[in-house]
């Protein structure tokens, strides 16, 4: 049954060509048809040249051409092999050979051409059927093409639905990572210290910081699931949170605004407020840091936001952290270092271009 599917339009022409072609044979004046033996074999020829059409549309398009030149001057009655070369002429033209589907109908009305006008009287032609003929190609190569390009441009359209879902899944991915992360690594901080720690009353401190910053993490988890339904998103203005939060667990924070404030498109805002919190998660986590200093610039042309710290420094940590903010960052079209400060130190900077590049 599968066999049946694929093959069913070559199956379907063969049978056509065939049954045609023996219908015309028995209705036929003629006592004594010419050369029968060569015209079946054209007929069989072409037709199972047709099963060939998927990997060679081209040479099959040329060869069933072949046969109808071969077929039709040398045999009697006209069957319907030329039902053959039209289909093969349709199938190149439907593979995205336009080009040469045209150029095998061009040369076959041409050779068509060349030998009514050397058959004189006897041809086998008229104007009116050479004309009608040469219409028909021309439709089955505007056919063949339209169909290429419809095919084409609902492929194009799947790639173009998967590569958004992809960056939609990525995207999902850095937020969830973004907001859980910074809390939950913070929570983890506390929990070591609250689980080694001697000091009752500072085990307890941290056991209240832990219960904090988990109240913090599910706040930013709605609001998280609020912006991926198209709710407000977060905002530079809510920085001073994040160094709250970062104080709470030893981290001296410091903000610095260098020029005028201004109002940022949504997606800016956005990648240069999860900037921040991701490098202070990190901080938190690996930095071993007492003091960071972020600091926020403004220009008429970008917004560039970085954050500073008086850790151990050393190389970056690979993770997803660092791949997360160099990706929101070169999505809008901006750039994002992460490496250790020569004075000591670690030092993480983004700049985003007010005007997403695309």
């Amino acid at each position: 049954m599968a066999i049946l599917r694929r093959y069913a339009a070559e199956i379907a022409v063969t049978v056509a060509v065939i049954a045609g072609s023996v219908v015309v044979s028995l209705g036929d004046d003629a006592e004594t048809p010419r050369n029968a033996a060569v015209g079946w074999t054209c007929v069989a020829l072409a037709c199972a040249s047709l099963f060939l059409r998927r990997r060679y549309p081209l040479p099959v398009a040329i060869f069933t051409a072949v046969c109808c030149a071969v077929y039709y001057p040398q045999t009697d009655p006209d069957g319907f092999v030329l039902l053959a070369f039209a289909f093969a002429l349709y199938n190149n033209a439907s593979t995205g050979r336009i080009r040469s589907a045209a150029v095998v109908a061009a040369a076959s009305m041409g050779g068509v051409a060349i030998g009514e006008m050397g058959a004189g009287a006897a041809r086998q032609v008229d104007n009116f059927a050479f004309l009608l003929m040469a219409g028909w190609f021309i439709a089955l190569v505007a056919v063949g093409a339209v169909t290429y390009y419809r095919r084409e441009a609902e492929r194009t359209k799947e790639a173009e639905a998967q590569r958004r879902a992809t960056e939609e899944r990525l995207r999902i991915a850095r937020e969830l990572h973004d907001v859980l992360g910074h809390n939950l690594a913070l929570i983890n901080v506390q929990a070591g210290a609250a689980l080694h720690g001697k000091d009752p009353a500072k085990s307890e401190e941290a056991l209240t910081t832990i219960k904090q910053t988990s109240k913090e993490a599910l706040r930013e988890l709605r609001a998280t699931l609020g912006m991926l339904r198209q709710a407000d998103t977060p905002s530079l203005a809510r920085v001073a949170e994040l160094a709250e939060s970062a104080g709470a667990h030893g981290l001296t924070v410091r903000t610095e605004i260098d020029g005028t404030a201004t109002e940022l498109p949504p997606d800016v805002e956005h990648a240069a407020f999860r900037v921040v919190q991701e490098a202070l998660t990190n901080v938190a986590r690996h930095a071993a840091a007492n003091t960071v200093v972020v600091r926020i610039g403004y220009t008429p042309h970008d917004v560039s936001v970085q954050i500073d710290d008086d850790g151990r420094g050393g190389a970056a940590v690979p993770g997803n952290g660092i791949r997360g903010m160099t990706e929101r960052a070169e999505a809008l079209g901006g750039e994002l270092t992460a490496a250790a400060r020569e004075d000591g130190g670690f030092r993480v900077r983004a700049r985003l271009p007010l005007r997403v590049k695309r």
